[in-house]
């Protein structure tokens, strides 16, 4: 997994993941922790995995709307809510709410990607009661001026620029959902166009809370050292008297079937040229045997086999020796999500080759596999390594909480986490062959070329501006 996200704040030196495709991250094993799994009488979800290897939880509510959910005119909303659910309710002033996390020695911050909206605290597990209550709090009660919003709005739009305008990969990965999609949604960005931002209003921003923030379109996940029955009876006292409201009709987006290859060419000042190709593929809509789950997992298990560890297909063959074509290349599977899924091929030319060379280059890795498959030892050391690595993501408890967060936003069973390791363990060379083979036609392909421009020698460094809400 997996899909961008917008990570406000600075909390451990996170920021706007959207310059270049995240890898494919697979989720880890099974715990010996189930998973207890409530629902509220208002509608809002409670799930708790225990884990007692450190007198720590993390708290996370998780929102059912992201910006594919936004309209036309509009885009970037929803990560403009979440910034403003840092700035009060009808009894906490701005900023009130971070400092009162910290004061109870956690850490607090949000997200936004294309399918959800999430905020989280790490505090010690015996403090889950007061986070949930600032959280109940805000997500009932957010309140802030037109001054507020104001002000806030033109921290967004520097965001933009530090995060987008400013950086050539990240505006072409702009510019590539934008050609890419006719229809879904996925076609705008997160953090929204800057003409929209310049144009939203106030009460824009709070009719969409209105909307979208009921408890019925909501779940709280809580991971850590605590007792489930202990958390269930909190949030029944705490989340339970939040009023019920319907949710939204969402009316599908179904993107139209592509039928032809698309290019775009992105002039920006850079070092370095950079290409991406991105196919539009099956993904996992359910765990339930079907032709379109198998190639889902086939697609996931082609990826960390061209990129999925060090010396991997692409690395070995494209970056190394006397003759390589690329100073880096990758490969990303978007396994899951709300809309439309996609493999994406990217990578830099090396000195003196050209993007088109590239290009040829990471098609014949495709076809490659596709003639001639891959052996049953390589397909065993992939999985190896793959399963080896989420035994050691397992270790974090934010990482426990977000992939169930995450199964529950896609529709998907808690535990697929665990399923998936079972899963993709059955996945046969003969299986990754075929989507080598059937996947990867032109007809289904985007591609985006950032073509480097003169640098600028007497522009100077936009200063860095903390982007805390």
């Amino acid at each position: 997994m997996k899909r961008l996200l917008i990570w406000c704040g600075a909390l451990l030196g996170m920021g706007l993941l959207v310059a270049t495709p995240v890898r494919a991250q697979a989720s880890p094993p099974a715990a010996a922790s189930p998973i207890v799994h409530h629902t509220l009488p208002n509608g809002m979800q409670v799930i708790v995995k225990v884990d007692r290897r450190a007198p720590t939880a993390v708290h996370m509510v998780w929102v059912r709307v992201g910006s594919m959910d936004e309209v036309d005119g509009k885009s970037g909303i929803a990560h403009v809510l979440e910034h403003m659910l840092f700035k009060g309710t009808d009894t906490l002033a701005p900023g009130e709410f971070s400092r009162r996390v910290a004061a109870l020695g956690g850490r607090e911050n949000a997200f936004t990607s294309k399918d959800y909206t999430g905020y989280f605290q790490m505090i010690p597990a015996e403090r889950v009661p007061d986070v949930m209550r600032l959280e109940a709090n805000r997500f009932a009660h957010n309140r802030w001026s037109d001054e507020e919003f104001a002000k806030e709005i033109e921290v967004i739009k520097e965001e933009r620029r530090m995060r987008t305008d400013d950086v050539p990969r990240a505006a072409l990965q702009e510019q590539l959902a934008a050609v890419q999609f006719s229809a879904s949604p996925y076609r705008r960005p997160i953090i929204g166009w800057m003409n929209d931002l310049d144009h939203l209003q106030p009460e824009e921003v709070r009719q969409f809370f209105r909307q979208w923030y009921v408890p019925a379109n909501a779940t709280v996940v809580v991971v850590g050292d605590v007792q489930p029955d202990q958390v269930w009876a909190w949030a029944q006292e705490i989340y339970g008297t939040i009023p019920s409201a319907t949710v939204p009709e969402r009316k599908p987006r179904v993107e139209p079937v592509q039928k032809g290859i698309r290019r775009l060419q992105f002039k920006a000042p850079a070092e370095q040229s950079y290409l991406t190709m991105s196919w539009k593929v099956p993904g996992l809509e359910s765990l339930e045997p079907s032709a379109q789950t198998t190639d889902a997992l086939a697609l996931t298990v082609l990826s960390a086999l061209l990129d999925g560890y060090s010396g991997a297909r692409l690395d070995r063959r494209l970056t190394q020796g006397a003759d390589r074509v690329a100073d880096s290349a990758g490969a990303y599977h978007d396994l899951s999500a709300r809309g439309p899924k996609v493999f994406v091929l990217d990578g830099v030319p090396a000195p003196g080759k050209t993007l088109e060379q590239l290009e040829q280059a990471l098609r014949a890795e495709i076809t490659r596999i596709a003639r001639d498959g891959v052996s049953e030892a390589e397909l065993r050391r992939v999985k190896t390594q793959w399963t080896a690595a989420q035994v050691y993501g397992r270790d974090s408890l934010f990482n426990q909480a977000r992939e169930i967060g995450t199964w529950w936003i896609e529709g998907l069973p808690l535990d697929t986490s665990d399923r998936l390791i079972d899963a993709l363990q059955q996945v046969t060379a003969q299986q990754v062959q075929d989507v080598a083979r059937r996947c990867f036609t032109d007809d289904q392909l985007t591609v985006a070329q950032l073509l480097p421009q003169p640098m600028n020698p007497n522009a100077g460094r936009r200063p860095s501006v903390a982007l805390r809400h």
